[in-house]
């Protein structure tokens, strides 16, 4: 009798659906323009680099990306957004708006400290990688205004604070962290956990009532 037919791969001879390939492959590109930029500087990476660092075919770098500016903004958006979908995730599991924010920051501190060259491709380096780079910053802080406005509503003069003000707080956060990257001291980001508390909720809470909610 003949042997069973099967459709089975043979071992070691499985084929990748050419998606998951795909974006396995884009996710190496963009993790070695973040490690390389961070240790050389924007400026000084090239597509040599980040073709060496992920170990892939130069023809493979641009069936992904057109530039290094390209592969850049690309590697800012994967950042910002798994930044913000951290934050998102910890603020959601509270009620009570103060501890959603504690939280909040909680968690952007500990992705800094977590993803050290994905933060400092995003938040040092794109203000030297041109025009498109600072704007896309510039606009990413944007996503976390709504988390703050709501402290307008359980704020005691919530009505009076400046327009402006979610956009004060968030650059302020930003600045402290950056000031940290740059130094080359992102696992000691977290640390800074009281500190930004106090800071982003004291103009809705008063001095007293945030400084408690930073302690705890």
């Amino acid at each position: 009798m003949a042997p069973k037919s099967t459709t089975r791969p043979l071992p070691g001879r499985q084929q990748l659906p050419r998606e998951f390939i795909a974006r396995h492959q884009r996710a190496r590109i963009v993790n070695a323009l973040a490690l390389e930029t961070s240790e050389k500087g924007y400026r000084k990476v090239t597509v040599a680099d980040i073709v060496k660092r992920a170990a892939i075919a130069r023809n493979t770098f641009y069936e992904n990306f057109r530039s290094k500016e390209d592969c850049f903004l690309a590697t800012q958006e994967f950042a910002m957004s798994a930044a913000l979908e951290r934050v998102v995730a910890a603020a959601g599991e509270l009620d009570e708006w103060p501890r959603r924010v504690r939280a909040g920051l909680a968690a952007f501190l500990e992705f800094v400290a977590e993803e050290p060259a994905l933060a400092r491709t995003c938040m040092v380096e794109s203000l030297s990688a041109g025009p498109a780079a600072v704007k896309y910053y510039e606009e990413s802080q944007q996503a976390f205004v709504s988390l703050f406005r709501l402290g307008r509503d359980v704020s005691p003069h919530g009505s009076d604070l400046p327009e402006t003000l979610e956009e004060a707080i968030i650059g302020g956060v930003f600045w402290i962290v950056y000031q940290r990257l740059a130094l080359a001291e992102a696992t000691a980001v977290p640390e800074l956990l009281a500190e930004v508390v106090e800071f982003a909720l004291t103009p809705y809470l008063g001095a007293e009532a945030a400084r408690e909610v930073a302690a705890t």
